[in-house]
């Protein structure tokens, strides 16, 4: 993500009233302006996958973590630089194309323990409101959908700048974090270790590096 630059517009000035969770479209935490910045940032983005990251890390038996990505998945995001409270996204993941370095330890994930893939290809999420928490960061809640469960979730949102890169493409940045309990999506697959605990940990974190381009733009090598 270092091809980002941090916001590319002097401070602005504090207003009055606002505070944390107040809608994008007033102001920012602590009384703070948004970036005027964000307003060229109207229209329709792609997430750029050569240069993103859709990805998980779980515990696993007590005393390591595994880590693991997406490489298949679309993405409709939407920006509304003088609403951004508007603003919306959506991503769909092909589960099948999980990734986390072991062969056999994909096949498991895809298999009927874990994703299913065969019945349930696709992991859903799509947005419902957008939020600013003061500074660069923003809160996304949406539902998320896997094995045909639909579930709730908040992402927080760190916005990383924009930049017009050496190719001449667009780019907006953001990262975006959440944790779940995979067990609420029916993903109940566990061994119990003879010490007390369990082989995978009921709580997975969901990572998100987003690089994005301008819908119809196709993201530069590099």
């Amino acid at each position: 993500m270092g091809i980002f630059s941090r916001r590319q517009t002097d401070a602005v000035e504090p207003v009055s009233g606002g505070g944390a969770g107040v809608p994008l479209a007033q102001t920012g935490g602590a009384g703070v302006a948004l970036d005027p910045a964000l307003r060229a940032l109207d229209g329709q983005w792609v997430i750029d996958r050569p240069h993103s990251r859709i990805g998980f890390s779980v515990r696993h038996a007590m005393v390591t973590t595994v880590r693991g990505a997406f490489a298949d998945y679309d993405s409709a995001l939407y920006f509304d630089g003088a609403r951004p409270s508007a603003s919306r996204a959506e991503l769909v993941i092909r589960v099948g194309s999980v990734d986390t370095g072991v062969e056999q330890r994909d096949a498991h994930l895809v298999g009927t323990d874990f994703f299913d893939a065969r019945r349930f290809p696709e992991m859903v999420f799509r947005s419902t409101s957008t939020r600013h928490e003061g500074g660069e960061s923003f809160r996304m809640t949406g539902d998320l959908t896997i094995r045909d469960v639909t579930r709730p979730v908040e992402l927080q949102l760190d916005y990383l700048g924009s930049v017009l890169d050496p190719f001449g493409f667009e780019r907006v940045g953001f990262d975006g974090t959440t944790t779940i309990d995979r067990t609420e999506w029916g993903l109940v697959y566990n061994q119990r270790l003879k010490a007390g605990g369990t082989m995978v940990s009921e709580k997975v974190r969901l990572q998100f590096d987003i690089s994005a381009v301008r819908a119809g733009a196709q993201g530069g090598a590099g």
